[in-house]
């Protein structure tokens, strides 16, 4: 229906593999619920209001920022250091969101919009060592063909850091992408059991290696939380980690 060609109810109901009755019966439903409008004059159906009004919806519940952000600010102000919120995208992970840490010396190098190969830096790690072994293989050709502006890095390497990430339950990488700065970070995982999401923190690698299981802990309590309100409408209350109200 966004295609004008296909406005006119027997061309609808050529695109839809129905007969005329049929749609004519659908589009009055959707043409009543203000999904679709028709112009009196052609008598060419077009998109309603409320379509994009199910659009924004769709949008505002299944985008990561909105169960998240309450989560970055909690690990900023225990913290202190930047926490970021990244999604897979391919073989990419992208960064969604940036909170800004508050100690002196910010660790972070990512900003909203970067893209990395998954597997560099600790958010994207989180991303693909929690994939399935099969999905795993096949994108790391594709990583690897990456590897030469990430010179510390393998197919070695990766592998073993992924190996590691699951025995923890969290991704850690001390000086690997640049010197002195590390990261810290858990998958979020989806309805279907796949990583959705990632909350990491970006800090010198000292402030990490001296909190890094209660970093961890507190990063693993927040991506739970997350899975947790995925699918539940966003109010303007957000609970607290512990349950209770800050």
């Amino acid at each position: 229906m966004s295609d004008a060609r296909n406005a006119r109810l027997t061309d609808i109901a050529l695109a839809a593999g129905l007969d005329k009755a049929t749609a004519l019966r659908l589009l009055d439903v959707l043409l009543r619920n203000g999904f679709v409008v028709r112009n009196p004059a052609n008598k060419r159906y077009s998109l309603g209001p409320e379509i994009f009004t199910l659009g924004a919806a769709a949008v505002a519940r299944n985008d990561p920022r909105a169960v998240a952000r309450a989560s970055l600010i909690r690990l900023v102000r225990l913290f202190e250091d930047t926490a970021i919120l990244s999604i897979p995208r391919g073989a990419e992970s992208v960064c969604v969101d940036v909170q800004a840490g508050t100690y002196a010396i910010r660790a972070n190098y990512l900003e909203v919009g970067s893209r990395r190969p998954l597997g560099i830096g600790a958010g994207s790690l989180a991303l693909l060592a929690f994939l399935p072994d099969a999905e795993i293989a096949s994108l790391m050709p594709l990583i690897a063909e990456r590897f030469d502006r990430y010179p510390r890095y393998s197919e070695r390497f990766l592998t073993q850091q992924i190996e590691q990430s699951r025995r923890r339950g969290y991704a850690v990488l001390y000086d690997v992408v640049v010197d002195r700065m590390g990261g810290i970070g858990v998958p979020i995982m989806g309805d279907d059991g796949r990583p959705a999401a990632a909350l990491s923190i970006a800090a010198l690698s000292d402030r990490i290696s001296s909190r890094e299981q209660a970093m961890a802990d507190a990063l693993r309590q927040e991506a739970a939380l997350c899975t947790q309100n995925w699918q539940r409408p966003v109010t303007g209350r957000e609970p607290a980690a512990n349950g209770q109200d800050d």
